[in-house]
């Protein structure tokens, strides 16, 4: 089965940032950005034990256990078993080191083994109060997080993970598989291998406005010939598309920040607003098959549904390219 055949539509919320990514956000904010979604009819759910070492999982769940089941897509990821003991040393999260200190203190034992897969599933249940996932995302076997050991924990995956959920997506378990990560490599070896194969992947921060010409070097043709879609994960660039100060989890470098000037110089003068530039950016590739920013404040969600939604002129698109602010053969909406 398709990604677009199960996603109810294309902008989802991605969760992250209620696992107290950068900062501490109180439980009741939290609670009431997943209801602002929902009441803004969002039905995709993006989580992970990662995040905040199970605290996203558990605020989602608290949210959709009062939600009709059937109504919403729910995807979690694997790679990542929180322990019931408590973490006393700095986690070792590679280039993304102190992403979630104000999370759960639970220690986290890194593994994509079959068995650490099934316990992953089995606890991401429990955490969000649910008897089923729709999508499971293999999460993080890559560069950021493991430096040149990346093609080992790829290797422990693929014997490992992507067994195990191709088995629950045959058994009808769970809808589909994929790769949840940051990086593009891992999901072009997948796509490379003659099994398993997957239904699709999560590639985080990797299609935006920012950076996106590496992936439409080798993946997103290969992606495209083999009829597998993507979801955008980080649209706006861990925030600085969208009014922060973050790229890549980090603050954002001198370079960025001007190149961000000119964009937003740009989306001034045709008054477009910098988020609908980004989600509809990142919608625009055919490969495309929906877009997951994440939010801590409800208004964040209003504001994410009308960017969708804006009105942009054919006119910004062009100009858009003509001053290099994108790649020459990225694909633009309306066909600009």
């Amino acid at each position: 089965m398709s990604l677009t055949e199960i996603l109810p539509g294309r902008l989802g919320f991605g969760t992250a940032p209620l696992g107290n990514m950068f900062r501490a956000i109180p439980d009741d904010e939290a609670l009431a950005t997943v209801e602002a979604a929902w009441d803004q009819g969002i039905r995709l759910y993006d989580t992970a034990p990662f995040y905040g070492a199970g605290l996203a999982e558990e605020r989602l769940g608290q949210v959709l256990a009062g939600k009709p089941r059937d109504s919403y897509v729910l995807s979690t990821k694997v790679g990542r078993v929180v322990l019931d003991e408590h973490e006393t040393a700095a986690r070792e999260l590679g280039e993304k080191g102190g992403l979630f200190e104000h999370g759960n203190p639970n220690r986290m034992v890194h593994e994509w083994t079959a068995d650490a897969t099934e316990r992953s599933v089995e606890d991401s249940l429990k955490r969000l109060g649910t008897d089923r996932l729709d999508i499971v995302w293999v999460h993080d076997i890559a560069q950021d997080f493991h430096g040149d050991l990346w093609l080992q924990k790829f290797e422990e995956a693929r014997t490992g993970a992507f067994r195990v959920l191709s088995r629950l997506r045959d058994e009808g378990v769970i809808k589909a598989w994929g790769l949840g990560v940051n990086k593009t490599e891992p999901i072009e070896l997948t796509l490379a291998l003659d099994e398993p194969r997957p239904d699709g992947f999560l590639l985080a921060g990797r299609y935006t406005l920012l950076d996106h010409e590496h992936a439409m070097e080798r993946l997103l043709p290969m992606a495209q010939e083999q009829g597998v879609g993507m979801v955008v994960g980080g649209p706006y660039s861990s925030g600085i598309l969208a009014g922060g100060t973050h790229f890549e989890y980090q603050q954002a470098p001198p370079e960025i920040v001007e190149r961000v000037g000119r964009l937003k110089a740009l989306t001034d003068r045709h008054g477009v607003s910098v988020k609908a530039a980004a989600l509809q950016f990142s919608l625009a590739h055919p490969v495309s098959a929906a877009v997951i920013p994440g939010a801590t404040r409800p208004s964040r969600i209003a504001e994410d549904v009308a960017a969708l939604d804006e009105t942009v002129p054919a006119a910004f698109w062009t100009e858009l390219r003509a001053t290099g602010l994108v790649s020459p053969a990225a694909p633009l909406p309306q066909g600009a």
